[in-house]
């Protein structure tokens, strides 16, 4: 009656849990479809969905089928099952997320993809199995509990890598006192492990029947109950942490553009400060672009007379290469005439310093007055 009970109630919460985290797991990885814990969900969810599914083997078994729950075929059953489940649970083992070294367990799983550690798993652990079943059979001699010893190593490896790792998870995300429930869930394995090779009139001989078998159907329950409390609780940590972590990187990722922008602000303003700099240079070159232009405009409204026209012509002419006493030899005029015309032309003109012969000179040639010359450079000779 007890293990009848327990197939129906593993059966319909183990069945309904993993249709819902299966819908959480399709939900997620279409939101995200690269993230490991995402694929922790499926493996998690597989698990449960085998406990169900023994479960429902188990119903049918012994109501339709009318086997006795002892009988060595519902064991053969469970002994798969059990398997199955432990390689879902061991596949789920690397999604679990925290900072901290991985157990040996599950580096050993990560060594190999998902399809060669279930081909491995799966081939070593079938042909043990095969041997067991053919020995054990049509051997009455052979207990089962005897069968049960395939698994039982199994199990406690995968309960042990399981607490481990949930115990750095939950502390990774200050949940310490998660440990509790951990470790109790680890018990419970334990000792619906241990129960499996105990050979029942061993333990009748201490414990009343009715007792015994209640004290399997609580541990089966309560393990089973707990793993999925304790992957409920794992997976809204994980979706709390992964959209805190969202939000996180939004905002990382606007304090890196706010940097990239700031940056370009600076840009800009070096370069309107080096724009700036160009047009002020690009202003005062306008200003004496228009100063000389406002003094070659002065210069065009000089009025020269005749004679000063003659001598800037002759300058000119023949300035170049020969000095004033020669000019003014070759104008048939003094000395002093001649320098009195060029002081009032410069005085006219503006012009001063040591060279305004040369500046006199660039005058005469730039205005045209060559053609007022009455000498040429040859009249000395």
């Amino acid at each position: 009656m007890y293990v009848t009970l327990e197939y129906y109630v593993t059966a319909i919460v183990c069945l309904i849990t993993a249709f819902v985290i299966q819908r959480i797991y399709h939900k997620e990885k279409f939101k995200n479809q690269s993230s490991i814990s995402i694929i922790g969900i499926k493996w998690f969810g597989l698990a449960i969905f085998l406990w169900g599914f023994g479960a429902l083997i188990n119903i049918s078994l012994i109501e339709v089928s009318q086997i006795n729950p002892t009988h060595k075929l519902v064991i053969y059953v469970g002994v798969l099952i059990s398997l199955a489940n432990s390689l879902s649970i061991l596949l789920s083992l690397p999604s679990i997320e925290h900072h901290k070294e991985r157990n040996i367990v599950v580096r050993l799983v990560q060594r190999f993809s998902e399809k060669e550690f279930v081909t491995l798993f799966s081939g070593i652990l079938i042909m043990i199995a095969f041997v067991f079943i053919v020995t054990s059979y049509s051997n009455t001699e052979i207990s089962n509990n005897f069968i049960w010893l395939i698994d039982i190593p199994i199990s406690l490896i995968v309960a042990f890598a399981l607490l481990n790792e949930l115990n750095k998870a939950f502390a990774n995300r200050n949940m310490k006192f998660m440990v509790v429930p951990c470790f109790l869930l680890f018990v419970l394995i334990v000792i619906a492990v241990t129960q499996r090779i105990i050979p029942q009139d061993k333990a009748l001989e201490l414990l009343d029947q009715k007792f015994w078998s209640l004290l399997g159907v609580i541990t089966g329950l309560s393990f089973k109950f707990l793993f999925i409390l304790l992957f409920s609780i794992l997976l809204y940590s994980w979706k709390f942490l992964s959209e805190k972590e969202l939000k996180q990187n939004e905002v990382e990722l606007l304090n890196k553009e706010k940097e990239i922008l700031l940056k370009e602000q600076q840009k800009l303003i070096l370069a309107n400060e080096s724009h700036l700099d160009t047009i002020a240079r690009l202003q005062e070159r306008i200003k004496e672009s228009d100063f000389e232009i406002n003094s070659l405009k002065e210069s065009t409204k000089i009025t020269l007379s005749d004679r000063q026209k003659e001598v800037l012509g002759n300058l000119g002419v023949c300035g170049e290469g020969k000095s004033y006493t020669e000019i003014a030899e070759a104008m048939n005029i003094s000395l002093d005439g001649f320098q009195t015309h060029i002081y009032q032309i410069k005085k006219v003109l503006k012009i001063s310093g040591a060279d305004g012969k040369e500046q006199l000179i660039a005058f005469a040639k730039a205005n045209q007055l060559l053609q007022y010359a009455s000498i040429d450079n040859d009249t000395s000779d």
